[in-house]
């Protein structure tokens, strides 16, 4: 269990890209549909993003919870793994949106490795 932080990690990625490759091959017709169905709602776009980050954390709260509820045979920390995955995730894509946006690939993929390894580190070093 020493290398937890880094299989969170892990998985993060794998929700990011599994959440990529479904949006934007997959179901991209409803994706825009439902984009303009959030952005006719609000008043701007940038609350029309942060509910599209919102729903984006939801995603990978779920995919860690399914996941660490069925590794670590404890649903409770599974629960505990996936809401603070989810909202860290959501933190990285608010903060690299606003100060870093010019990010390629590996960078951003970089970026999110490095900070939700840092906390489940500090996480689990407690």
């Amino acid at each position: 269990m020493e290398c937890l932080w880094f299989l969170i990690a892990i998985v993060l990625i794998i929700s990011d890209e599994l959440h990529s490759f479904l949006m934007w091959n997959l179901f991209n017709d409803f994706y825009i549909v439902f984009a303009g169905i959030i952005k006719s709602h609000v008043n701007t776009t940038l609350q029309a993003w942060i509910i599209h980050e919102g729903i984006e954390a939801i995603f990978h709260f779920i995919i860690l919870t399914f996941v660490f509820s069925i590794v670590l045979l404890n649903p409770i920390t599974g629960l505990i793994i996936g809401f603070i995955g989810g909202l860290v995730h959501f933190i990285i894509d608010l903060y690299h949106s606003f100060y870093a946006s010019n990010m390629n690939s590996i960078e951003h993929r970089a970026l999110h490795f490095v900070i939700e390894s840092l906390v489940f580190i500090l996480i689990f070093g407690l």
